[in-house]
């Protein structure tokens, strides 16, 4: 990482909040799949059902959640969804059949959703001049807690009981509980102007949503590497499986040293149409390396899946870099909880859709699977900038209908206002 500390306390707390949650993620991310699988022993289609219903049933979360963060504070809105994370994840561990399972994996990605949502405007307000490069460090942050956590997973799976994986479980829920009271040493956010106008102003930018959709597709990118390759590698290669935790941990180490670096030269929303093109590709090339890793020794099978874990990698940052650039420039300042909690189905498309098309393709299909997953991201690429041109221009004509309210006063007089965009009329900043 460039620095290892944020420059102003706020920061430092928002990244001390990420870092712990992280830690805790990290156990679970390497080895949720294989917890469900391989210790609960409930089929792997069968979780990858469940994924997918608790994926569509936390898309409309963000929305509302990020509009409720936008209204009421973000600083209360998002600890409270932390520590639902935190119930629900515990509660993973009486899901030994269908229906708990789909209870408890629902509960914890609604509120992860409605988390993401409700920091977006603690982010833009103490992220500086340019917050998607605080979102970066952010992520860059939390990637050292995966890494961390990943170490540990890593035993898991290798000792494979029961107990073990369920000490994850522990410690991931543990661990959102310890990241909602960081927050605390977070000073409050006043909620955001009441904008003239209809209030789900996001819900009608249809240039906004169209980009949404790309970004959710690109996303099942993210599941590649806690889904499909985990399960590709014990079931269809020769490789060590203590490698589900060396490829994760790979994969992490480059995010930390590079996402910083790969989003300053992200700086508009044009190049961040570019930046998924460019992933598109990585993608591509990363999907053909691992469907080569079947059927070959165990040294020919660890390198090709290391390969292709660095070149998916390269890809996820610039996909990452884009998304923090295009998210957040063409979201009005006052209604990025909102709009975030839009871009948010995205991630969401992905948690509904992505590990059964993963499962259902680089599983069941095997090494053509793996190619068709492969040219789905590229095209995806090729899409999201045009996408973002249309964007733009759909930017420009909202401003008119959403111009914040100066009259309106907020529920906490005593905290910082949210910094106001300078394509608005200087009277909407008055207070």
């Amino acid at each position: 990482m460039p620095r290892l500390l944020p420059d102003t306390r706020p920061q430092r707390a928002l990244a001390a909040s990420n870092f712990v949650n992280a830690v805790g993620s990290g156990l679970f991310l390497t080895a949720g799949v294989l917890y469900f699988t391989q210790a609960v022993r409930l089929p792997a289609a069968t979780v990858g059902l469940g994924l997918g219903i608790a994926g569509f049933l936390s898309l409309a979360v963000g929305i509302a959640v990020g509009h409720l963060a936008d209204r009421r504070g973000a600083r209360g809105v998002y600890v409270a969804t932390l520590a639902v994370q935190a119930l629900a994840t515990a509660a993973f561990v009486f899901a030994d059949s269908f229906w708990p399972f789909v209870l408890a994996v629902s509960a914890a990605t609604g509120a992860k959703a409605a988390g993401l949502a409700a920091r977006a405007p603690l982010v833009r307000h103490h992220g500086g001049e340019r917050p998607q490069e605080f979102r970066a460090y952010l992520r860059a942050v939390t990637n050292v807690g995966i890494s961390l956590g990943a170490l540990l997973a890593g035993w898991a799976v290798q000792v494979g009981t029961l107990g073990a994986y369920q000490v994850l479980v522990a410690g991931n829920a543990c661990a959102f509980a310890a990241s909602a009271a960081v927050l605390f040493l977070l000073p409050p956010v006043a909620p955001a102007p009441v904008a003239r106008g209809p209030r789900w102003i996001a819900l009608r930018d249809r240039p906004y949503l169209a980009l949404t959709a790309l970004d959710g597709v690109m996303a099942i990118q993210f599941k590649v590497l806690t889904v499909a390759i985990p399960l590709w590698l014990v079931g269809s290669t020769t490789a060590p499986h203590w490698l589900v935790s060396g490829t994760m941990l790979a994969n992490t180490v480059l995010v930390v040293g590079l996402q910083v670096r790969a989003s300053r030269g992200i700086d508009s929303p044009r190049a961040g149409g570019r930046a998924y093109r460019r992933a598109g590709a990585a993608f591509l090339v990363s999907c053909a390396l691992v469907s080569l890793s079947a059927g070959t020794p165990v040294a020919v099978a660890v390198v090709l899946l290391l390969t292709a874990v660095v070149v998916h990698t390269l890809g996820e940052l610039w996909h990452a870099a884009g998304g923090f650039e295009v998210s957040y420039a063409l979201a009005p300042p006052h209604a990025t909880g909102q709009y975030l909690g839009v871009f948010g189905l995205g991630a969401g498309l992905s948690e509904a859709l992505g590990p059964g098309l993963l499962i259902a393709l680089c599983v069941g299909w095997g090494r053509p699977g793996w190619y068709v997953v492969g040219a789905l991201f590229a095209l995806t690429g090729l899409l999201t900038p045009l996408a973002v041109r249309r964007a733009e221009e759909g930017r420009q004509s909202l401003k008119s209908a959403t111009v914040p309210n100066a009259r309106t006063r907020t529920a906490d007089p005593g905290a910082r206002v949210p910094a106001v965009d300078p394509g608005q009329p200087a009277a909407t900043s008055a207070r």
